[in-house]
């Protein structure tokens, strides 16, 4: 029976830790590090071994894998003081689940060992997802590569390659530009219904059950309605990434007037309640405009613990 490949794991927030214990589950030896020892605990409770360093975990690696939050965390990670990247052994993969920019990738790629092979695979399916093994991964490299990781990746959700080093990105940054313009949008529905006499958990079945339906509408809604707006993911962050988004839209050469939109929404919700309040403040911000509620009761378990 051939051994399972060791993995070095780095970055164990709200959906790296998770993934990280999925593959601890699925049989693999796993070296997990992250900066924060709250975090490294409870992969260690999950089964992981601790590495000391980001290095060290990637010294070990047959397999590294790194789910940050920002670019820039990426980077001081992989080539700061101290960095992962030149301790991967030749022979090792890369897998990337950082929802990243290109030009970033490309460069750490060119700079790696050599025989270190590389894959860009962002994630999407929120907290849940991660926790059940129901993401979806859009990796981006060559077929050799993309093989590899696959079976890992596996794991965690339904894979899709998406061609090659880079393009998991640009097809990550593409669902994440809809589900901004959709999570935008949702509030204005709902305070168009509200405001005109129709009762929320009314609008809202009706909404799920039509042309108007969306993954805002199944998954995300109930935040709205708990009134906690989802705090595992900050305006920061939709921010960040809708920044990146504009990156990749000069190279589309005519307006694109709804992300531009949806990226001011969600500027002003960030200007008036913080850039780490939870996103669908943007949705919190009409409400308070137009002096409505869009509490509903319900059972809404927090979909990070569902």
């Amino acid at each position: 029976m051939t051994a399972l490949p060791q993995i070095g794991f780095v970055g164990l927030g709200n959906m790296g830790g998770p993934m990280c214990q999925r593959l601890v589950k699925a049989g693999y030896p796993v070296v997990a590090f992250d900066l924060n020892p709250a975090a490294l605990e409870k992969a260690i409770a999950a089964g992981a071994k601790p590495g000391r360093t980001a290095q060290d975990a990637a010294a070990q690696a047959d397999i590294f894998m790194t789910s940050l939050p920002r670019p820039d965390h990426v980077e001081q990670v992989m080539v700061g003081e101290n960095g992962a990247l030149k301790s991967l052994r030749r022979g090792s993969l890369w897998i990337d689940l950082t929802t990243n920019r290109n030009e970033l990738v490309f460069r750490l790629a060119a700079e790696a060992p050599e025989g270190v092979a590389v894959v860009d695979s962002p994630v999407t399916g929120a907290v849940d997802g991660a926790r059940n093994g129901k993401l979806t991964l859009f990796a981006g490299g060559d077929k050799a590569s993309f093989e590899r990781a696959a079976h890992v990746l596996g794991h965690l959700g339904m894979v899709i390659h998406c061609g090659a080093l880079g393009t998991g990105n640009v097809v990550k940054l593409v669902t994440n530009q809809l589900w901004f313009i959709a999570a935008a949008a949702i509030g204005e529905g709902f305070a168009t219904g509200i405001a005109n006499g129709v009762e929320l958990g009314t609008l809202w079945n009706a909404i799920r059950n039509s042309v108007g339906d969306s993954f805002v509408a199944q998954h995300d809604a109930p935040s709205i309605f708990a009134g906690h707006y989802d705090p595992s993911f900050s305006l920061d962050l939709c921010l960040k990434d809708l920044g990146l988004i504009q990156e990749l839209n000069r190279n589309v050469r005519a307006a694109l007037p709804m992300t531009t939109a949806a990226e001011g929404a969600f500027a002003v919700a960030a200007s008036r309640y913080g850039r780490g309040s939870a996103e669908l403040h943007v949705a919190k911000r009409i409400e308070d405009d137009a002096g409505i509620s869009m509490r509903l009761e319900g059972d809404w378990v927090p979909h990070w613990e569902a």
